[in-house]
């Protein structure tokens, strides 16, 4: 709506996934299936982590924080996903969609900076192990997930920030599930150049300056595995970075592969993919990562198993006759 009366959008139109009237009961089922493990999953790891006195490290303090973001950032927009699936107007009002760009940048970027936090942690634990306890006290884990979440709350602010004084005067047709940085780009009747370059440059300072703790973390935990002399040895010490590092790759390489692309050369259907894998599947996919790789957490549900199995047959045991 060119002109000096322009009108305002109030809404923005969600596509989501497909137009094919056919793949919407599929993909609900599958989706719905995907979100209703992740929210188990998580739960469980959580609840887990914090009955179990043999997690209470800061291995898995870290771990139950990567599940609590993971339940939320899924949540932003799971259940608007699924609504879409069967709603005639997949509208959402112009508050409602920057509410959940927002929130997802606070989320997306809060596991990031954890993950780094992890790898630190990982450092500590294998290259110092003697000083592992003085090096990481509870402090010190309260600081750096306090200190990821204020990250992900400032960089979403500045962008979210720059975001709402653009004007949006139509077309109003968002083609993605969810309302994220680029699509809502290409939507503006003004210049959005600035805020492409403000794009790039957070995200891609965060994510370089997080994948550089991790790999360098990492090269030292792979020089200190080395000088392992038994092969048990190196095993264990390398079995506990195994689950952070297949977590770090699932998340990172389409996350990267999506908020790294500049604006002028987005793909929809690329952003879409690699948005379904790290918004979706990957926080489905921690829980069962760490809990299947990990021996400690397979204890510890072991454990947790057998004694709820004894208390539910110590209720269902009939009382004495008098």
């Amino acid at each position: 709506m060119a002109g000096g009366n322009r009108t305002a959008v109030t809404h923005f139109v969600l596509l989501g996934l497909t137009s094919q009237p056919k793949l919407q009961a599929p993909l609900f089922v599958i989706f719905l299936l995907v979100y209703l493990l992740t929210l188990m999953g998580n739960l469980g790891l959580i609840a887990l982590i914090k009955t179990s006195p043999q997690l209470r490290t800061p291995m898995y303090f870290f771990l139950c924080n990567l599940s609590v973001v993971d339940l939320c950032y899924s949540s932003v927009f799971s259940p608007k996903l699924l609504v879409g699936f069967w709603a005639e107007e997949k509208t959402i009002s112009y508050s409602a969609c920057f509410a959940q760009h927002f929130f997802f940048l606070v989320f997306v970027t809060t596991e990031v900076f954890l993950l780094a936090a992890m790898a630190y942690d990982r450092y500590a634990a294998i290259c110092n192990p003697l000083v592992y306890a003085v090096s990481m006290p509870r402090r010190v884990c309260v600081q750096l997930v306090a200190g990821s979440y204020v990250g992900g709350v400032l960089n979403s602010l500045i962008q979210t920030c720059c975001l709402l004084p653009l004007p949006f005067c139509g077309p109003n047709v968002i083609n993605h599930y969810f309302c994220d940085t680029n699509p809502l780009l290409k939507l503006t009747c003004s210049d959005g150049r600035l805020n492409e370059l403000l794009l790039v440059t957070f995200n891609g300072t965060i994510s370089m300056s997080v994948l550089f703790i991790i790999v360098t973390s990492y090269v030292y935990i792979l020089l200190s595995i080395l000088r392992i002399r038994s092969a048990e040895g190196r095993h264990k010490a390398f079995s506990t970075c195994a689950s952070h590092l297949l977590t770090v790759t699932l998340f990172y390489v389409p996350a990267g592969l999506s908020h790294m692309q500049p604006a002028s050369k987005y793909s929809p259907e690329v952003e879409k993919v690699t948005a379904v894998f790290y918004t979706l599947v990957v926080p489905m996919l921690n829980p069962f990562i760490y809990s299947l790789r990990n021996k400690e957490v397979k204890d510890a549900l072991r454990k947790a198993t057998a004694k709820n199995v004894f208390v539910s047959r110590l209720l269902r045991k009939p009382a004495p006759m008098g």
